[in-house]
């Protein structure tokens, strides 16, 4: 009965042996790259969406003809924080220059006074005007000649104008 007892003993070894085995694949099944459950997969249409769960980085992961490969997908989070951070060192900057002083040239602190630019130039011995209120601005008047020029024009004018009235109304009586 000897060969009866190494078979069973046998049977029972190979069946440890394979649930030892099947344990062991159970748990490679569960843990995914060997790193603890640090990816998680879902299924899509085109392939596998991989969500990494340390650092919520995504990637789609397609097989083509020379095997399975995954491309992050782009993150807007991250150009939107880096868009913040660089705004945020610009204005650091800015509130470095504006404390550091004025920085702009050539800025006054009062208005400069208008002054006319067909008048001519006046000895600088003039009194400055005591109030804001009393600044008027002078406009030169027309000279005699300019009169005379503008007076000779209007009459060429008003000569051609009557001239043309007359010859339309010479050929509208003509016609009729």
């Amino acid at each position: 009965m000897r060969p009866a007892k190494s078979s069973t003993t046998s049977r029972l070894a190979a069946v440890v042996v394979v649930s030892a085995f099947s344990g062991t694949l159970a748990a490679a099944q569960s843990a995914p790259d060997g790193e603890n459950g640090r990816y998680s997969m879902t299924p899509i249409p085109e392939g596998v969406l991989r969500l990494d769960t340390r650092t919520g980085t995504v990637s789609t992961c397609t097989r083509n003809d020379a095997g399975w490969a995954c491309y992050a997908l782009p993150d807007e989070r991250a150009a939107l924080d880096t868009e913040i951070g660089r705004l945020q060192a610009e204005v650091e900057k800015l509130k470095g220059q504006l404390a550091a002083g004025p920085t702009v040239s050539g800025k006054i602190d009062e208005a400069l006074p208008k002054s006319d630019s067909l008048k001519k130039a006046e000895p600088q011995a003039r009194e400055p005007k005591a109030a804001e209120g009393d600044r008027k601005l002078e406009i030169p008047l027309p000279s005699d000649q300019d009169l005379d020029r503008a007076m000779s024009f209007l009459e060429k004018a008003w000569r051609r104008l009557i001239d043309m009235a007359n010859r339309v109304q010479k050929d509208v009586s003509g016609k009729i």
